[in-house]
């Protein structure tokens, strides 16, 4: 769905709003139309007729530059806590064009508008390089594997080692005999034995490229365990046809973080196993990043218990999981305090807004995931990038290492 804005100063903002295919519980609620016989029943009329008559006459007149007293009334005229009733894509493309169609007043880009005062920092670029999951019916079990150059001066070199590793896989697999098709994310979908022959794929593209793994590039997962949950709190992998225990799957992530570069691991457990997320921490929340994504759907009242029970050092932030900017920001703010880890996300149903690159670099965030350097709505993220980082000149810092120091990297 696509959402305009129009000021009285002639000012102009767009949101087009995106969609997962792998959803927690606890996120915001999409709203579609469930009519089959339109678009498979994922037709948003339903959404526009309520931006036209219940959001626009409510908003109209409003002061743009407000963000926080427009998006309180979107949630408030919503009145729902999951954002049910009119839908959090509905508000999300109101709330995204309000905010852009106000940096437009202020003829300032969208990520100044955003800034609150801490240095403008471009993210370390986490690449989707292979698919798996609900990504990719077919591939690995675990749902994202990330080639994460960390090991650069700037933002425009690490996204070109990234898309060098990329293509090397890619020719790897040719080469082997394995496919080339490619997930909802960009990343390639081969059908391989074993989770951990991805591991060994990626890191064989990293040397084929001619970069070192473990110096200048490393490994970052998302496991999607919500998907692999299976009976009695134990997690099904087709691929290797096993029925593990969370301490089991504990034990796996910790063996392979000594024998491959892995930095960051995300959704590592499911978002109902809230005892094992903080066995995952007490064990390995001090060597890399643990993040948590499901866990916590960009939810403030989530974020803080799970600071109080210490089950993650880093969060997943995704604008359509909780359904307002203001919302959004609050996230990051919170995690940021307590020294976690902040991660901008993309979603599987990508479109060619580029919203979350100036909420990276507005916010500092230090970290992006925005799919494979693969179709026009992975490359429109980084081109904006890329963009940033040459309008901000001498001023422009790439996060790279810093990012992860905090959790031992």
């Amino acid at each position: 769905m696509e959402v305009d804005v129009l000021l009285a100063d002639g000012s102009f903002g767009r949101c087009s709003v995106p969609s997962g295919a792998s959803t927690g519980d606890r996120e915001a609620v999409e709203l579609r139309d469930c009519d089959p016989s339109r678009f498979d029943g994922l037709g948003v009329l339903c959404a526009v007729d309520n931006i036209i008559k219940e959001i626009t006459p409510a908003i109209i007149g409003r002061e743009a530059g407000k963000q926080p007293d427009i998006d309180r009334t979107l949630v408030e005229l919503d009145g729902t806590e999951d954002k049910s009733r009119l839908g959090a894509n509905t508000l999300l493309g109101v709330s995204i064009a309000v905010v852009k169609a106000a940096a437009s007043s202020r003829k300032v880009s969208l990520f100044k508008y955003l800034n609150t005062g801490e240095p403008f920092s471009l993210p370390v670029p986490m690449l989707n390089v292979l698919n798996g999951g609900k990504h990719a019916e077919g591939s690995t079990d675990f749902q994202e594997f990330m080639v994460v150059p960390v090991g650069f001066d700037t933002f425009r070199r690490s996204l070109r080692a990234g898309v060098e590793i990329y293509h090397a896989l890619k020719r790897n697999l040719s080469e082997t005999g394995l496919g080339t098709s490619i997930g909802d994310e960009g990343g390639f979908a081969p059908a391989i034995s074993s989770n951990r022959n991805a591991l060994d794929l990626i890191v064989h593209a990293i040397e084929t490229a001619g970069y070192q793994p473990g110096e200048q590039c490393f490994i970052a997962l998302d496991i999607a365990a919500s998907e692999l949950a299976d009976v009695e709190g134990k997690y099904r992998l087709h691929r290797e046809q096993k029925l593990v225990s969370t301490q089991e799957l504990v034990d796996t992530y910790e063996k392979w973080i000594k024998e491959y570069p892995i930095i960051s691991i995300e959704d590592g457990l499911s978002e109902h196993d809230w005892a094992g997320w903080s066995n995952f921490m007490d064990r390995l929340g001090s060597n890399i990043q643990l993040v948590g994504d499901d866990l916590f759907a960009t939810n403030t009242k989530l974020i803080r218990l799970g600071i109080e029970q210490k089950v993650c050092n880093a969060v997943l932030v995704k604008l359509n999981q909780i359904g307002t900017v203001t919302e959004t920001l609050e996230a990051i703010s919170m995690a940021k305090t307590v020294g976690w880890g902040t991660i901008i996300s993309h979603r599987s149903g990508e479109t060619e807004d580029t919203t979350i690159s100036d909420l990276a670099v507005g916010t500092s965030a230090g970290q992006i995931k925005a799919g494979a350097p693969a179709r026009g709505e992975r490359t429109s993220k980084y081109n904006r990038l890329l963009r940033i980082e040459e309008s901000l000149g001498k001023d422009a810092i790439y996060a790279g290492m810093s990012a992860y120091e905090r959790f031992g990297g």
